[in-house]
């Protein structure tokens, strides 16, 4: 597994981790509609161009198994492919994000128990709680940030 900072956001790049992006939602979203997943797909190429730090991890093939955005120290979005999950990888990429980028804060669907548990575990906590997502829909979030000690675990 390779760890690349993707400078050139190309079609063909976009669309490859569009395809990681889909399956991990389907595979961990499931408080979705499959409406709203596609209504939710449309925004993904443009949150994808204008993520400040790109970060996708290739397999063996350098094919993007996995991706995450981060922006002035917010993890503004992590999926990882359903096959690579449970492998590390999203502990990997995390690590990576916090000692190069200065990772600190999140947010999480509240539905989403895998994702809050990982964040957990990877020494995030709660601070604030929405009823609804950015978008207005009805989805709480979860925002959290790094325990003091936990920026060298």
């Amino acid at each position: 597994m390779k760890i690349i900072e993707v400078t050139d956001r190309t079609p063909d790049l976009i669309g490859q981790l569009l395809d990681v992006w889909e399956a991990s939602v389907r595979a961990t979203h499931l408080f979705l509609t499959d409406g709203e997943i596609s209504s939710i797909k449309a925004y993904v190429p443009q949150a994808l161009a204008a993520a400040a730090h790109l970060i996708a991890a290739e397999n063996e093939n350098g094919a993007p198994v996995a991706f995450m955005g981060i922006e002035g120290g917010s993890l503004e979005m992590l999926f990882v492919s359903p096959e690579e999950r449970g492998k590390g990888l999203g502990k990997t990429l995390l690590r990576y994000g916090i000692e190069r980028y200065g990772v600190e804060r999140l947010a999480v669907n509240e539905q989403n128990p895998q994702a809050k548990g990982f964040y957990a575990h990877m020494g995030f906590q709660v601070y604030k709680r929405t009823d609804r997502d950015e978008q207005g829909n009805p989805y709480p979030l979860l925002y959290m940030r790094l325990g003091h000690d936990q920026h060298r675990k």
